[in-house]
Order: structure tokens, then C-alpha cells, then sequence
């Protein structure tokens, strides 16, 4: 039998069931309380719910969700800053799907597109640079999100527009380091799990003694694993067992995908393009030393300095007015009106336009209007603020769990998302609401019921 099917086969699952279920029943018996593990990954989120895992556990095993969906992570101020780039005349934002349907405060990329905004929907960072090549005239602004997974890729992609001596590039680097998000979580002591399933393909990169620091300095065991039902299983089966005999390493339990001291060929790809410097992630704020930003000789390639825009007084925040949700829900429909005359958006004006000289830009984005005036060239907004009632920050920080949020399902669901979790297919409010806490498994794996 391949590995692949192994991995996903139901027979080896069912009894890998069995045995995940006795054993959390006797860990949870000697807690008094449910097993509470956490998936520091989206895609695990995903997995979890679609295979019926979690259903399935219920009652014996809790699996809370992490900051691991980077579209979730992403602040509310970065929010605003790619719609008000979306909006300069010239501009081509380029942004993987998620991204455009994410709400901002009265408006979202989406938005933007139907007034007539260039929001192009990329498969990658190189896609964006094709879209420069093509289109000279336009400045090609790529939305760099993601985790230590997707940096190595934008990095190639600004060594590629090098190459091509494009002057028409530019990167928005919002990545996010995931170790300096886990200190932060494991730090704030609010989460309060017993075990972590730490994510593969970022373990990839970075290795897995880059997560070392959990076990030694928290106490808590952690399981690197990859995202078929087996692999998650097996670390159940590896966590439930370290927390029975007190062993608090972690352990990689993906080793034919990650080893121990990562891809140096990807971690010297972000090193030659990225320093890591202080950035802001929804739900936690400012974490120290948890973004990368572009370095000084590609200054060209980063849209932060040919727009003026400045990374770390953003944390700031103005007194903006947080939109209501209607009884029809979602953000930026005001319970008393539509868009005007409150939608500060609608009032934003680029003073003087984007100019470009020589692939740099003379005149940065000018912002004023409404309540949202920016000082000098800066686009700030409350980073702490989310829409009223959405509280995807705190299950980014997993304090809860969806249905735990008033708005779930109700005035917040994948038709009219108020906060980004129900919008991303990483979200684990998307995965909570489209398949539940069902135990009726996916064609395939229902025979592991029982």
C-alpha cells in the first residue's frame, strides 16, 4: 500500500479512532474535564471538522482553534491599508481569494472591485509579477499574507521582478512569523490548552526545533504533523500519550516532509529579502519580532514605502465610528444607512494621485475625509476594534469557540461574514459552520464511526 493511501485509509483509521477515544477517556477521567488541544493551523482547522474528528471526540476531546488562518491574522488596520491602495488611480491590487471578501470597517476589497478598483485574483506571488510584466502601465501591488509558507515564495517573486527590471512591483509585506504568535498565546496564559498540533507545512521552513521552546519553556507537548486523518490521529495518539506519562517535548511527527532544522534554502530566501521587525495581528495586537518587512535595497519592491505608508504608527488608532450590523448582518451595512453619508470610504480622496518615477513614488497616497483623516501620509485605524459583536480575536487567541459568538450562523455567516474567520476557507468559523460538530463523516471515512 503507498504511503497516500496509508494515510487515508478507513480501516486504519477506524481503529486509530477506537484507540484516540479509550485513551482520551482515561486522560480526561484523571483531568475531570474534557481534553482541550489546539490546531495551530487552518488547514488543520479544515481537516478536523470535514473528516468529523471533532464530532467524533466530542465530549472527551475539545479541539479549539489557533491563530493559524494568516486571512483571520490579519489586523484591522492592514484591512484598510489594501483598500485604500486598491483605490489609487493606476493601482492593480493583486491578492490571493480570501482576501478580497474580508470586511473591513464600511467597506472590503471586494467592495471596492464593484466601484470599478483593479482587484485581480492571484494563484501566487509570481502571478502578480506576470500581471506587472504585462500591464507596464500599472503599478502591480502584490498583498503579501501568510506565515513563514508563502514568505519564501514572495521573496522569489521580488528577485524575479528584479530580473525582469520591473519597475511596476511592489510588495505589501503583512507575513507573519508563527513561533513569536505561539509565545505570545502560550505567554498570555488565556487559552489554557494541553496540547498543541503544530502545522506542517510552515514546520516545512522553519524546522521543527523552532518550536522546541514550547515544551521546555510552557510545559505544554506539541506534535508537528501533517494534515491527512491518520497524520492528525497519530498526534492525537502522540499528545494524549505524552500528557499521560508527563513529557512535554515536542515532537515531529512529520518527518518525511520536515526535518528537524527546516528548508535553509527557503529560510535563506526570506532572510535575503525580509527583516523581521514588530507587527500587529487581530485578536493579540503588537507582537514583537512577528512580521517580516522588505528589506532597505528593495525599497522599490515594498508598497509600504512607495505609498508612504508607515507599519508600526498605525498601532495608534482614531475615533472611528465601528459600523452596526442590521438585522440582515454583515459589516459595513450600517443599521441606519447603506454607505453614505457615513462611509468615511466614500469620502477618501488620493491627494495629487499615485506618481511614479522610475519605479518609485513621488507623492505618496493622501487620505482625508470624514472621521478617518490620516495624519500625513499614514492610514490609521483602531487595530483593536473589530466589528461590533464579532469576536474573532478572541478565537484567534482560543478563548472560544465559534457557536460561543453571538453572531455565528445568525447575523455572521459565509453568504454575509461579519468577521474574517467566517470568511477565510481556513476560517475556523467557516469550518464550525459548514460542517458542524457533525459525526457523520465524509464519503469514505463514515465507516470509522462508532
Amino acid at each position: 500500500m503507498s504511503v497516500l493511501k496509508k494515510l487515508n485509509d478507513p480501516q486504519l483509521g477506524r481503529q486509530m479512532v477506537k484507540i484516540v477515544k479509550e485513551q482520551a477517556a482515561r486522560v480526561a477521567e484523571r483531568l475531570g474535564r474534557a481534553v482541550r488541544l489546539m490546531e495551530v493551523c487552518g488547514t488543520h482547522t479544515m481537516a478536523i471538522s470535514s473528516t468529523g474528528l471533532r464530532g467524533l471526540l466530542s465530549g472527551l476531546m475539545e479541539l479549539r482553534s489557533g491563530p493559524g488562518c494568516p486571512v483571520c491574522v490579519t489586523a484591522a488596520g492592514d484591512i484598510e491599508q489594501m483598500i485604500a491602495i486598491s483605490r489609487v488611480p493606476g493601482v492593480t491590487v493583486a491578492t490571493f481569494g480570501d482576501m478580497v471578501r474580508v470586511p473591513g470597517v464600511l467597506s472590503s476589497l471586494e467592495r471596492e472591485r464593484a466601484r470599478g478598483a483593479r482587484v485581480q485574483i492571484v494563484y501566487s506571488p509570481a502571478d502578480a509579477v506576470a500581471l506587472a510584466r504585462d500591464n507596464p502601465a500599472r503599478e502591480v501591488v502584490f498583498l503579501g499574507v501568510g506565515f513563514e509558507t508563502t514568505a519564501p515564495l514572495a521573496a522569489l517573486s521580488i528577485n524575479e521582478a528584479a530580473q525582469l527590471g520591473l519597475s511596476n512591483f511592489s510588495v505589501y509585506s503583512i507575513h507573519k512569523l508563527v513561533p513569536p504568535v505561539m509565545r505570545a498565546l502560550l505567554g498570555a496564559g488565556e487559552a489554557r490548552v494541553d496540547g498543541l498540533i503544530l502545522p506542517g507545512h510552515v514546520c516545512a521552513v522553519t524546522g521543527s526545533k523552532a518550536f522546541a521552546f514550547i515544551g521546555e519553556e510552557y510545559g505544554i507537548p506539541a506534535v508537528v504533523t501533517g494534515f491527512t486523518m491518520v497524520d492528525i490521529l497519530d498526534a492525537l495518539h502522540v499528545l494524549l500519550n505524552k500528557m499521560q506519562t508527563g513529557d512535554s517535548r515536542v515532537v515531529n511527527g512529520y518527518r518525511w516532509v520536515v526535518r528537524d532544522e527546516g528548508n535553509l534554502q527557503a529560510q535563506g530566501a526570506i532572510k535575503d529579502c525580509f527583516y523581521p521587525g514588530d507587527a500587529i495581528w487581530r485578536g493579540f495586537g503588537v507582537i514583537n519580532n512577528s512580521g517580516l518587512f522588505i528589506k532597505e535595497h528593495l525599497a522599490r519592491y515594498d508598497a509600504m514605502r512607495k505609498f508612504g505608508l508607515d507599519t508600526l504608527e498605525r498601532v495608534g488608532g482614531l475615533d472611528l465610528p465601528m459600523p452596526e450590523v442590521d438585522s440582515v448582518g454583515g459589516a459595513g451595512q450600517c443599521a441606519s444607512c447603506n454607505e453614505s453619508p457615513r462611509d468615511p470610504m466614500g469620502s477618501l480622496s488620493v491627494a495629487g494621485g499615485f506618481v511614479s518615477d522610475g519605479g518609485a513614488v513621488t507623492q505618496p497616497v493622501g487620505i482625508a475625509g470624514g472621521k478617518m483623516e490620516a495624519v500625513g501620509n499614514r492610514f490609521t485605524v483602531d487595530d483593536a476594534a473589530e466589528p461590533r459583536g464579532c469576536r474573532c480575536g478572541e478565537l484567534l487567541r482560543g478563548i472560544i469557540t465559534p457557536p460561543d459568538c453571538a453572531l455565528f450562523g445568525r447575523k455572521c455567516t459565509p453568504a454575509s461574514p461579519v468577521g474574517p474567520c467566517m470568511v477565510s476557507s481556513e476560517g475556523a468559523c467557516a469550518a464550525y459552520y459548514r460542517y458542524g460538530a457533525t459525526t457523520t463523516l465524509v464519503p469514505g471515512v463514515e465507516r470509522l464511526k462508532g
